[in-house]
């Protein structure tokens, strides 16, 4: 057992004003299986590289003779074997080892003939995770590997993690893998870090309880400020009122110096109330400013989806994906208006060719895929990595309304600094942010969504899927998020 102990950490990219650590202190012990979430743009991914030495910060970083190891790392010829890329990692004496690790991952040994290339996202996921823990002498941090993982992938890389009798430290936003693999939590929340023992979802509820909590009192606060302004207002009025009897001043004009110290005793206890009562105002008013700052703010959002002539929007007949000559078993369904559907499969079952087809792209296959005629749909690709230069001018492009688009930013957690930014320097989770609020603009028949939530942080998750439940529009999606999943979908179609 060995501890990682970061303190007084200072951390700011070059050109940006606003620092992502500012005083960070923190102890991990190597041995916990730790859970590391927060909103996107918090700093996850940046802690890793802080702790692999790929940045530098000020402040003190003390790894007790361990080194700290980062994953995904980046493979420079995807065309070689496997097995080439693979050994990178690990020593040839060890290949016998690297095998028995990709079994318990569901790999087979075929899969080291092959070059890298051919492999699905989750093959090359779980590859690359087989050697992060044949490196005995490092500390496996792992940045969001369900993102590449389907259905199946995600349960069965989260039942490897938690059979491992070593810890680790595991970025992730899927609620249900992480309450699968973790024992500590550690939140990057708004006014720094808080560690706690559990899962996900004990931490979650702890944190609804406090929230609530939270809210619940500063309303109480709210009022009993109102309350005590009000009255400190009326015993000033009425000091005043005493202070002018004393100095011989009445409504009528009239001096009664022989009331002078008696008035001068009441205006005196009524000036020491009127303090007593501000006092206590001032210190409810600071215990409220206490209040809230942990509390992630997430306005609701909104969608516009059109009524379309037909109750029909999509109808697959005898469907079958054919890329390689060879179809894949039929598939028959109809997408009703309303209805939420979820394409599941594993990777390389069609899913994203499914989706292009209903865009009307050119895509091989068998069977027929009828569509509304007229439809309008708006899209979200799975990747995001093509976005660049500022929002704002992409937005314009794209033909969205501008005000919109920057509200629907605002309430996905955009500062206003990230709106002057060149969306290559956002983080993966901020990007997928501006496809999503460009489809939330777009007032369309059909949603298509491939794998909107990848890289998407807890609380937007929340508000998608409070935005879909409010406004049910027709949607098609892939998304493999087994929690949005149940809470989304209303009816699932397998390839």
């Amino acid at each position: 057992m060995s501890k990682i102990t970061i303190q007084n950490l200072y951390f700011t990219y070059e050109g940006d004003h606003t620092p992502v650590f500012e005083g960070l202190n923190l102890q991990m012990d190597t041995n916990w299986k730790l859970g590391l979430v927060g909103r996107n743009g918090r700093g996850k991914t940046t802690l890793l590289r802080l702790l692999a030495g790929e940045l530098e910060g000020k402040g003190m970083v003390s790894m007790a003779g361990t080194s700290c190891r980062r994953w995904p790392r980046p493979v420079s010829d995807p065309s070689r074997r496997t097995l080439g890329i693979l050994l990178e990692d690990v020593p040839p004496e060890e290949e016998w080892r690297l095998n028995w690790e990709l079994s318990k991952l569901g790999l087979g040994g075929e899969v080291l003939s092959r070059p890298f290339s051919t492999l699905s996202g989750g093959e090359q996921t779980r590859a690359l995770l087989a050697t992060l823990f044949l490196d005995e002498g490092a500390y496996p941090m792992i940045d969001e590997p369900t993102n590449h993982l389907d259905g199946p992938g995600r349960a069965l890389v989260s039942d490897y993690l938690r059979s491992l009798d070593r810890g680790f430290l595991l970025v992730s936003h899927d609620r249900a893998f992480l309450d699968g693999c973790v024992d500590h939590i550690l939140a990057l929340n708004r006014t720094g870090p808080e560690l706690v023992r559990g899962t996900f979802s004990s931490w979650f509820r702890d944190k609804e309880e406090r929230d609530r909590g939270e809210l619940a009192r500063n309303e109480r606060l709210k009022g009993e400020i109102r309350r005590l302004e009000r009255a400190a207002a009326d015993r000033k009025q009425k000091a005043d009122a005493v202070e002018r009897a004393k100095i011989g001043i009445s409504q009528k004009g009239v001096v009664k110096s022989g009331l002078r110290p008696y008035l001068g005793e009441k205006s005196r206890k009524g000036q020491q109330q009127r303090k007593n009562i501000e006092r206590r105002a001032d210190r409810a008013i600071e215990e409220k400013s206490g209040l809230l700052k942990n509390i992630e703010r997430a306005d609701s959002l909104k969608l516009t989806p059109l009524f379309c002539h037909s109750d029909r929007l999509l109808e697959g007949r005898d469907l079958s994906i054919s890329y390689s000559g060879m179809p894949e078993r039929p598939i028959c369904f109809v997408l009703k208006q309303g209805e939420r559907m979820c394409l599941d499969g594993g990777n390389g079952a069609g899913k994203t060719s499914l989706l292009r087809l209903a865009l009307g792209e050119e895509v091989p296959h068998t069977g027929a895929l009828v569509r509304a005629s007229g439809l309008v749909i708006s899209y979200v690709p799975q990747k995001a990595d093509h976005l660049c230069g500022n929002p704002m001018d992409w937005g314009e492009k794209q033909g969205v309304c501008l005000p919109q688009f920057l509200t629907i930013l605002h309430k996905l957690n955009f500062s206003r600094a990230l709106f002057a930014q060149d969306m290559r320097e956002y983080s993966a989770g901020q990007q997928k942010k501006v496809l999503l609020a460009a489809s939330l603009c777009q007032s369309a028949h059909l949603y298509v969504w491939d794998e909107p939530l990848n890289y998407i942080d807890l609380f937007s998750r929340i508000q998608i899927e409070e935005l879909l439940l409010q406004y049910q529009p027709t949607l098609l999606f892939v998304e493999h998020d087994q929690v949005f999943r149940e809470k989304i979908a209303t009816q699932i179609v397998s390839l």
